[in-house]
């Protein structure tokens, strides 16, 4: 999508608003001993409170309001009442949503209560790794080194990126054009990112692996050696400057 209008700012601004507060309020609402389908129905009712729906569930029909992913489950984990948080789990929950028509993006991993098993690491560096991407992001800069610097980021710091989960455009729907934009160099990627663009953009940091397998259900994806991994997720709009980080609210960085 590209912002033509004060009407696309205001809705980017709205639906943003949405996602990253709903993001920040679950996180505060995980406690150990709650289910992860309770945590989900809690986030499906902020999301319908501000008058937003869920993308997800919209747009692939996925069975929860957010995708929470628990340990060692990289992504689009689904919420279930059989999965109990328990302290110093490593949590990642992503929330998407669409309203009057414009669509926000975001996501987090942290540990729950006492870092007891070190990811908090690992947490740190998504932060870390996510905040240099997107410092480094303005009209004409090619995607491929945008990947490179995220990828070269995180080996500095010991860990590895998965390759085949990314960013991406998004605006009028979920997923647009750029419809990747990797956490690591493609040399064969010619694309830029383009002033007055809307992207998500989205660390996949890992211990060890560089792959997200499905586990099996169709939707929860691990990797194959039981790394752990944490995704940190903004959307933003391209400028030929400091790009505007719509998701903000969500408070990963503080």
């Amino acid at each position: 999508m590209s912002i033509t209008s004060n009407a696309d700012i205001s809705g980017m601004q709205a639906v943003s608003e949405a996602v990253g507060i709903t993001l920040k309020k679950m996180r505060e609402y995980a406690a150990p001993g709650m289910s992860t389908r309770e945590l989900d129905e809690y986030g499906g009712r902020l999301l319908s409170e501000l008058g937003a729906r869920s993308a997800p569930k919209l747009t692939y029909g996925f069975p929860g309001w957010t995708c929470i992913s628990l340990n060692n489950e990289v992504a689009h984990g689904i919420p279930s009442e059989h999965k109990m948080l328990k302290e110093g789990d490593l949590i990642n929950v992503d929330v998407s949503a669409e309203l009057n028509g414009y669509w926000g993006d975001n996501g987090g991993s942290f540990v729950l209560g006492e870092d007891i098993h070190n990811h908090n690491p690992l947490v740190n560096a998504s932060k870390l790794i996510l905040q240099k991407a997107i410092n480094e992001i303005r009209g004409g800069v090619k995607i491929a080194d945008v990947g490179d610097l995220i990828e070269r980021s995180a080996k500095k710091m010991g860990y590895k990126v998965i390759k085949n989960l990314v960013g991406h455009g998004i605006g009028r729907s979920l997923h647009e054009e750029p419809k990747e934009i990797p956490n690591y160099y493609d040399r064969r990627n010619k694309n830029r990112f383009h002033k007055n663009s809307v992207v998500a953009i989205e660390t996949f940091i890992s211990t060890k692996a560089s792959y997200a397998y499905d586990m099996g259900d169709g939707w929860t994806l691990v990797t194959n050696d039981g790394s752990f991994v944490a995704q940190h997720e903004h959307t933003i709009i391209v400028t030929d400057g400091k790009p505007v980080i719509l998701t903000a609210s969500n408070g990963i960085w503080s």
